[in-house]
């Protein structure tokens, strides 16, 4: 027989918990809300009358337990989705969790891989039916047109959550990026890479370069070559994180753009606040720049657009970079390179992994490692040489 348990919502709505226990040890529930202004006698006498409806349609199979249902549905939407193409998976289920659970900017970023390559090689074809080999060449098209290594690993790896996801969830029979290798860097790539960071001399030029140009400009290279930190946290940087006394900024926010968005300030790139010291020199010419901007436009940013107090543009920095590498014959002159060369001379001469990554803001010291393992090599040369040097002095001295 059916029970009833009086409850109330959340918003003080009152109904009845209506229960059924079918001799297979199933449990059925439904709820029946009380109408306003109905007296007690007519409560139960329709409580009563919906009970039994309740325990007479248990008892045919016309209703299914919360399970039951859940199952139902789950069924019918791998059903539903065997015959989705990739366009129709993308837009209906991998973007909407893209857009929950990842930054403005990275969901930014998979749509246009999707719309630029991904979905014109790919988006008319039915999950289920696309190949290992399809997915291979549309990732040695991208090699071929000379895209860069880390163009080409994105693309490849946006494939992979795409398939990934679809497989876990039962919506395609199995994963073809299973059998989808992980592209290498051609030799002439990987060379190229390999080299992509200034020396120290480089950078001293670079500094006596800055010299002549404006103080905004100064204050901000000076500090990404001193600190390693990004341009979109150079941009989103704020007075309120910059300490004078102590000579140190904190790194706090993230300025960055979508077409869609604008700009925008959003956390580092781990999630994480982290301080750095920063060198005298260059806390004088921050010193400098919020003087020079109290007398036009007081901003909270450190570096804005001029005579502005808004930030500037995420993208100017790379922009000026380009431009002033040209007039200083500074070949592949951009933010990311700075920041490259910062942890290549700081662990090419004695740094520590683990101070140089928490500075750089990584999640873990392994990612520093595998980014700036020609660094690492250099460290272990002159650590090797070291030891033979020790051993001629105490041979010498003997």
């Amino acid at each position: 027989m059916a029970s009833a348990t009086l409850k109330t919502t959340s918003k003080g709505q009152r109904f009845y918990e209506i229960r059924y226990h079918a001799k297979d040890a199933k449990t059925f529930a439904t709820r029946w809300y009380v109408p306003a202004g109905w007296s007690d006698k007519a409560i139960q006498r329709e409580l009563a009358r919906v009970s039994a409806e309740f325990e007479r349609q248990c008892k045919a199979g016309d209703v299914q337990t919360r399970k039951d249902r859940i199952e139902a549905e789950e069924a019918a939407k791998r059903e539903e989705a065997k015959i989705l193409t990739l366009r129709q998976y993308c837009e209906k289920v991998f973007m909407p969790q893209i857009t929950i659970t990842a930054t403005e900017n990275t969901r930014s970023n998979f749509q246009r891989c999707l719309d630029l390559r991904i979905l014109p090689a790919l988006g008319d074809f039915k999950m289920p039916k696309i190949t290992p080999a399809q997915i291979k060449a549309l990732l040695l098209s991208i090699q071929s047109e000379g895209k860069s290594h880390a163009t080409v690993i994105k693309y490849y790896t946006i494939l992979n959550l795409i398939f990934k996801d679809a497989f876990m969830a039962d919506m395609i029979p199995q994963n073809p990026m299973y059998k989808v290798e992980r592209p290498k860097a051609s030799k002439t790539t990987a060379k190229s890479e390999k080299t992509e960071a200034f020396t120290e001399a480089e950078l001293a030029h670079i500094e006596d370069c800055l010299a002549h140009e404006p103080l905004k400009w100064q204050a901000m290279i000076r500090l990404m070559i001193d600190t390693g930190i990004r341009r979109g946290e150079a941009c989103g940087l704020k007075w309120q994180y910059v300490d004078f006394e102590q000579n140190c900024i904190t790194v706090a926010g993230n300025l960055q753009y979508t077409k869609d968005k604008g700009i925008y300030l959003d956390t580092p790139k781990n999630g994480k606040c982290r301080t750095i010291f920063v060198d005298h020199a260059v806390m004088g010419l921050l010193r400098q720049l919020r003087l020079e901007q109290s007398r036009r436009a007081i901003s909270q940013f450190v570096f804005t657009q001029d005579d502005s107090p808004l930030p500037m543009h995420p993208q100017s920095p790379a922009r000026y970079l380009q431009k002033f590498g040209k007039k200083n014959a500074i070949d592949h002159l951009h933010p990311h390179k700075l920041r490259h060369s910062y942890a290549s001379v700081a662990l090419t001469n004695g740094a520590d992994l683990v101070s140089v990554s928490e500075n750089l803001g990584h999640s873990d010291s392994a990612v520093t490692l595998r980014m700036y393992a020609h660094a690492n090599e250099e460290s272990r040369k002159r650590a090797s040489a070291t030891m033979r040097e020790a051993i001629q002095r105490a041979r010498a001295n003997g």
